[in-house]
């Protein structure tokens, strides 16, 4: 399970992040604004995606209606200490998916996290991107070119499906960092350009290894 936690209470955030990784072992982002929570759900793929209602820079309402009107479809859990009926009705009405009252047990949380599991999946189907001559395969998360298949590392293939998803944008080595590897990890900056450098090598034999594309002094990004 992936799930990204928007909560700015930070000793709230880091217990319940602490709480969740010890007993699911899933992997789990935190933000504290609604922004971020927006750039994050949208910048990668989250089984369920947790909002408290009171952040700054965008409320969970707000952050939840945003996201559904950008046509965002994955699962949305509200925390909220609000627990009034109209409360309730206007954050399901902006797109969440259930509602959690504050202070609440981490096993109702982990209860309902695993609801939201079992109400969303689907099979899935071959997700396959094409850019200039190859097959990015994200179901099954190889990299084809004609009839062969390029063999990339787990990080190599997270990289490259990142910048890919974000087509266009610039990001930044800690940008990569954090969602690749996760900030709490004992990997500096220099092993994104070293990674970044084995990509563009495997790339070689199909003529895209200017694919990644260097932003001098700041990161990476793929062409729109």
């Amino acid at each position: 399970m992936k799930l990204l936690l928007a909560e700015d209470d930070l000793r709230l955030g880091e217990l319940t992040v602490h709480l969740l990784k010890r007993k699911t072992g899933c992997a789990i982002d935190w933000v504290t604004t609604g922004n971020e929570a927006f750039d994050y759900a949208k910048a990668s793929s989250y089984d369920v995606v947790v909002l408290d209602w009171m952040m700054p820079e965008g409320d969970g309402r707000e952050t939840c209606a945003r996201l559904r009107k950008s046509g965002y479809d994955g699962a949305i859990l509200m925390l909220t200490a609000r627990d009034a009926l109209q409360d309730r009705v206007e954050g399901l009405d902006a797109g969440a998916d259930d509602y959690l009252v504050k202070p609440f047990e981490m096993d109702e949380l982990l209860a309902r996290l695993r609801a939201l599991m079992r109400r969303t999946f689907v099979p899935l189907q071959e997700e396959v991107v094409r850019v200039q001559d190859l097959e990015l395969r994200r179901t099954s998360q190889i990299v084809v070119w004609g009839e062969q298949t390029i063999q990339l590392s787990p990080r190599e293939y997270q990289i490259l499906d990142l910048l890919l998803q974000n087509r266009g944008r610039t990001l930044t080595r800690d940008v990569i960092l954090d969602k690749v590897w996760g900030l709490d990890a004992d990997v500096n900056l220099k092993t994104i350009d070293a990674t970044v450098k084995l990509i563009r090598k495997k790339l070689e034999p199909t003529k895209s290894r200017d694919l990644i594309q260097s932003v001098r002094g700041v990161g990476y990004k793929i062409d729109a």
